[in-house]
């Protein structure tokens, strides 16, 4: 989320597609600039705390297989591990402006 962004604006896939504009014309594309995907590093690493590994949720097949990560102190979660409680608004990770591209 941005930081005028409601903490949970990409809270699941649906949500997280929305946000960035994908719909299902963006399937089967290749990740490049030329297409409007692309992956870069970020030196967006201070606040970033524990990445959790969690089994899949809301699938018939592999809900066992642990494919599914998330940061632990991000607020936009669907659902979080069991134990893992959400934080508060004040010590959840978010870019600055000055940090963002």
């Amino acid at each position: 989320a941005l930081p005028n962004e409601n903490d949970r604006i990409a809270s699941g896939p649906g949500l997280l597609a929305n946000r960035f504009g994908l719909t299902r014309e963006h399937n089967d594309l290749k990740i490049s600039p030329e297409n409007g995907l692309w992956l870069a590093k970020s030196k967006l690493t201070h606040n970033i705390k524990n990445v959790l590994q969690t089994t899949r949720i809301g699938v018939s097949q592999g809900k066992d297989v642990p494919w599914r990560w998330y940061l632990q102190n991000s607020r936009s979660i669907s659902k979080r591990a069991k134990g893992d409680s959400c934080p508060t608004s004040s010590s959840t990770w978010r870019p600055t402006l000055k940090e963002l591209p």
